[in-house]
């Protein structure tokens, strides 16, 4: 099984550079006859990585320990549905998984009617730089990061999966990631290959389905990957500014950015150039995201260190990007008078660019922040690392520009100036009595504040749009995106309230003692000791009321698995629109005495809803694409 299985990505790869070799033959000599057989060598390819993942997903299903992977990530003791998402917990399987959606990427866009429509020039120029792709995957996966190593003799019993990882969001935040960096990966090829073939589609409408899908695939991730923190660290918060939380967050920012620019292009006939490398580098920052996860060139709570990938993962990105400054200067030519430049700022077109800056500004800061210890060392010995606060207090003003223009922009031209006065009305009076509102109730810090009254003001503008304009009503109008504009508002109301107003609070309790916090009174009633052959748990419950009424009970816990000393927490939450009741069992003894964190937190929910309709609206745009100049 082992060598059936790196056998087969050993062939894969080698289909995948001959698929590479016979397009670039093919373009060089301007014969496109071969391109019926690079298509259909991408099926070999997608039955040899399917071969190869079926082959992994047995050995875990079955506790398979003669595999290496296997035993590091599982043990006889797992539930049967970790051990399977074990799949992706390691760096090997993980990159496999990878490759896998790549491959069904790949094949799902070769069936669909954009591609069909492009030139054959442009179809064999799109295998060339894909099958490269692929073939830098494989070639991670037969090298250094192996998923089909076999102990000699098998080991007994596996080490067990990370107790951190065993939380449902391991089920889903994972694949979601692969499946936005692996979807990225279509429309940047198929810039390159339009712009260097002078391709006479646009290359944003072919690529806008694939685009969209893998933005929601990113953005699911991402929030579940929120969640997933909130519940499972115990700190209280659902964003750290964690290097891997970061290395998901840059790619969406300079992909949303992307989605914006290609509205102008598909609209307007503007930004060609700009939205090629705009695609382009949303690709190699999905790869600049794996590097940041997987070359330990950054700590991190649940990075998984050098694994002998890191030089050649540097290395891609600088190759991507020269091929990409190459493609753009070779494919020049082709593109003289034939499109427009960009109207005025005063427009839709220009606050959908002005979005896409702040997007990308938002990116840098991310990204700078994120290797300043790397950076630092340059002029210190002693690297320094930036902390949360210094996130929040250059990222969250951007992040309230984001939403001002998104508020804002829907009442502009698309060639010059505003359409709509009554809607700025409408608008302006959400920003303001928003705003007042909020103060009255206590909202008092200035960037908080102004977050608050720009997502009423976005709320204000969609609900008035959604009233008074048919388009924004209409499945193949803009309706998917008004969606994703209310979802945004919700997301930064809970961001405005839930970080800045979070109330916490830490005693040490014996059973009959009480706590106030941010108007609750807390009784802790008992702790109680459990154990099974998995783990040890001790599980504090307390009683919850406000005003005198019950509102509920809390029980958190603390464990300990099987082969690992560190205990772990498993906070309790009572849910609420409003006050979000958060409970963290930091220790306990034998008599019972428990040190409890509580926290509340206002309005956090609405992160989670707000995050849901920003990946469920999306699907509504989705749509048969047009050609040419397509409009919308």
């Amino acid at each position: 099984m082992h060598v059936t299985a790196y056998f087969a990505l050993l062939m894969a790869m080698l289909v995948c550079l001959s698929g590479a070799a016979t397009a670039l033959f093919g373009l060089w000599k301007r014969d496109t006859s071969r391109l019926l057989l690079i298509e259909r060598a991408h099926h070999a390819v997608l039955a040899a990585v399917l071969l190869a993942s079926a082959i992994l997903t047995l050995a875990l299903w079955r506790r398979d320990f003669s595999f290496v992977y296997v035993a590091e990530y599982t043990d006889t003791l797992l539930p049967l549905f970790y051990a399977v998402t074990a799949f992706w917990a390691g760096q090997a399987g993980s990159l496999l998984f990878w490759m896998l959606v790549l491959a069904v990427f790949g094949a799902g866009f070769a069936f669909s009617r954009a591609y069909k429509d492009l030139q054959p020039a442009t179809r064999c120029a799109y295998w060339l730089f894909f099958y490269v792709v692929e073939a830098f995957f494989l070639l991670l996966l037969t090298g250094p990061s192996n998923p089909f190593l076999e102990a000699v003799p098998p080991m007994p019993q596996g080490r067990g999966l990370n107790p951190l990882l065993r939380n449902p969001g391991m089920i889903f935040h994972p694949p979601l990631l692969f499946l936005g960096y692996a979807g990225y990966a279509i429309p940047a090829c198929l810039g390159l290959a339009a712009w260097l073939v002078g391709e006479k589609r646009s290359f944003a409408a072919a690529s806008r389905n694939v685009s969209i899908l893998s933005w929601i695939f990113l953005t699911a991730g991402i929030v579940l990957g929120g969640w997933w923190s909130y519940m499972e660290l115990g700190w209280g918060g659902y964003w750290a500014w964690d290097p891997v939380e970061n290395a998901s967050l840059i790619p969406w920012l300079v992909g949303t950015a992307s989605l914006h620019t290609s509205i102008v292009e598909r609209r307007t006939r503007a930004l060609p150039k700009s939205n090629v490398a705009m695609a382009v580098v949303t690709f190699v920052t999905c790869i600049l995201g794996t590097y940041l996860v997987r070359s330990g060139v950054v700590e991190s709570l649940h990075a998984f260190g050098e694994g002998g990938v890191g030089g050649p993962l540097l290395l891609f990105m600088i190759f991507s990007l020269v091929v990409l400054a190459a493609t753009l200067l070779a494919g020049a030519p082709y593109f003289e008078g034939r499109f427009k430049p960009l109207a005025t700022l005063v427009s839709v077109p220009g606050f959908l660019v002005i979005l896409a800056w702040l997007m990308l500004a938002l990116a840098a800061v991310v990204f700078l922040g994120t290797l300043w210890p790397v950076i630092s060392k340059l002029w210190s010995q002693n690297p320094v690392g930036l902390d949360a606060g210094f996130y929040n207090r250059v990222c969250l003003p951007l992040f309230a520009l984001v939403t001002c223009l998104v508020a804002f922009c829907p009442l502009m031209s698309w060639t010059e100036g505003l359409r709509d006065k009554a809607g700025l009305g409408v608008t302006l009076g959400g920003l303001a009595g928003g705003g007042a509102i909020l103060y009255a109730l206590g909202l008092r810090l200035p960037v908080a504040l102004f977050a608050g009254a720009a997502a009423i003001a976005a709320l204000a503008c969609a609900l008035y749009v959604f009233v008074r304009q048919r388009h924004a009503r209409s499945l193949s109008g803009a309706l998917g995106a008004y969606g994703v504009h209310v979802g945004l508002a919700l997301v930064t109301l809970g961001v405005a309230f839930s970080g800045p107003y979070q109330v916490s609070k830490e005693a040490v309790l014996t059973p009959g003692r009480t706590m106030d916090v941010g108007g609750f009174t807390l009784t802790y009633k008992d702790l109680e000791q459990e154990q099974n052959p998995a783990m040890t748990i001790a599980r504090a419950r307390i009683d919850v009321t406000r005003g005198g009424q019950p509102v509920g009970e809390l029980t958190p816990e603390r464990r300990i698995y099987t082969g690992f000393e560190q205990p772990f927490a498993e906070v309790s939450t009572i849910p609420s629109l409003g006050d979000e009741l958060y409970a963290t069992l930091l220790s306990a003894t034998e008599k019972k005495a428990a040190s409890i964190k509580i926290s509340v937190n206002p309005l956090v929910n609405w992160v989670w809803i707000g995050g849901a309709i920003m990946c469920l609206a999306p699907f509504l745009s989705l749509r048969r694409p047009k050609t040419g100049g397509e409009r919308g």
